[in-house]
């Protein structure tokens, strides 16, 4: 069976930076479970995996705007330190939920000066080309609920 749109699919997968620095890998765990079509998982990383099958092997370069897109200087902010009530102390690389136009966003503190606070409302890997080695472990037909939810459920996938 061939991976394409509505198909569940698990992979291995290792992604590591230009530089080859380690970002995410599945080794030690369980394979990723994905339900292909449903944006699951980046663009650049599904569309490479339309037609493969078990067992097949990939390496894939994919770009920022296929991946988590390009850094945006207007998403980088100066807030005051009140902002943080509740919170002992706060550091750089510390990261917190914030409500924003479009919903919940990540943001990372990236500096602390006096009562001013410095966040970046863009993802971490925004900006960064990643490189997967990929292997597909298996592709199955989705449940019923599964697609109806757009997701995959259970080892590897969604839990409810």
């Amino acid at each position: 069976m061939q991976i394409e749109e509505n198909k569940v699919v698990l992979i291995e997968y290792t992604v590591k930076t230009e530089e080859g620095v380690l970002v995410d890998t599945s080794e030690g765990n369980e394979p990723l479970a994905y339900l292909h079509g449903h944006k699951n998982i980046i663009p650049g990383l599904e569309n490479a995996l339309v037609g493969k099958a078990v067992e097949d092997e990939l390496s894939v370069t994919v770009t920022p705007e296929e991946a988590y897109g390009e850094r945006h200087e207007q998403l980088i902010k100066e807030v005051p330190m009140q902002a943080f009530q509740g919170v002992d102390k706060v550091e750089p690389g510390m990261q917190f939920n914030a409500e924003s136009p479009q919903g919940p966003q990540l943001i990372t503190v990236t500096k602390v000066e006096g009562d001013t606070v410095t966040v970046d409302g863009n993802h971490p890997l925004a900006g960064v080309t990643l490189n997967f080695d990929v292997k597909v472990v298996e592709v199955r037909e989705p449940s019923e609920e599964e697609l109806s939810h757009g997701h995959v459920h259970g080892a590897g996938g969604h839990e409810h």
